[in-house]
């Protein structure tokens, strides 16, 4: 399953983060990779405990928190903080899967990662290449988002990110452990989701949309994993 949601930042809320990452201390971010991924790794990170990972991730978390289409398509349980990258110079990322489990720093928490996501903090204009490239099923999806846009992706997929030859891609990153684990059922749920929110718009006092709405809950009932 992937999913691309806009404007979850406005376009004014994109530009403030973008202005104060280009004023950041930015690291190595093969520093915060595993011995593999390293090597596939070349990237800028700012580093989880910047006050500014901590400022721009709780917009971006508040934001999330009141969208509902990341709450249908993510049924988020857990969502990690949101950490921040730089491609610029040639800076690239190559083919690598996350990591199943995160560790939230400063506590003994671990969460499971279903889900990768990925918020777009550069106007697409702005650099050449930086293209986010996922290996699905049948086709690999190239992604390239207008800022403040998000894509989630399974966090089992293959992936990775083309060279930025022009100008330097600014994004937020992070990984969701959802309330169902399996990405075919969040799938089936969302699709659900999206098929009852058409039949009420169409036909507010429809009963079909009623039963099919305890369907819904009856399969959350039955999948979700708290």
């Amino acid at each position: 399953m992937m999913v691309v949601i806009p404007d979850v930042l406005t376009p004014a809320e994109a530009r403030r983060c973008r202005e104060l990452l280009e004023q950041a201390q930015w690291a190595d971010g093969r520093q915060t990779a595993g011995h593999i991924a390293a090597r596939a790794k070349n990237n800028e990170q700012l580093a989880d405990d910047d006050p500014l990972a901590e400022q721009i991730g709780s917009l971006i978390l508040e934001r999330l928190g009141a969208n509902s289409r990341f709450i249908a398509a993510a049924l988020p349980l857990k969502v990690l903080p949101p950490r921040f990258n730089r491609y610029t110079g040639d800076g690239s990322y190559g083919d690598h899967t996350d990591n199943a489990i995160f560790g939230i720093p400063g506590s003994p928490e671990r969460v499971r990662g279903d889900l990768s996501a990925t918020l777009f903090l550069s106007e697409p204009d702005s650099y050449d290449g930086g293209d986010l490239m996922i290996r699905g099923e049948f086709a690999r999806h190239r992604v390239k988002l207008p800022a403040g846009h998000i894509v989630l992706y399974s966090a089992r997929t293959l992936h990775h990110v083309t060279p930025v030859t022009r100008g330097a891609r600014y994004a937020a990153f992070f990984w969701i452990q959802s309330l169902v684990r399996e990405d075919s059922r969040r799938s089936l749920l969302l699709e659900l989701d999206n098929t009852i929110q058409d039949l009420a718009a169409a036909s507010p006092d429809s009963a079909a949309a009623v039963r099919l709405t305890g369907i819904y809950h009856n399969l959350l009932r039955e999948w979700a994993i708290t």
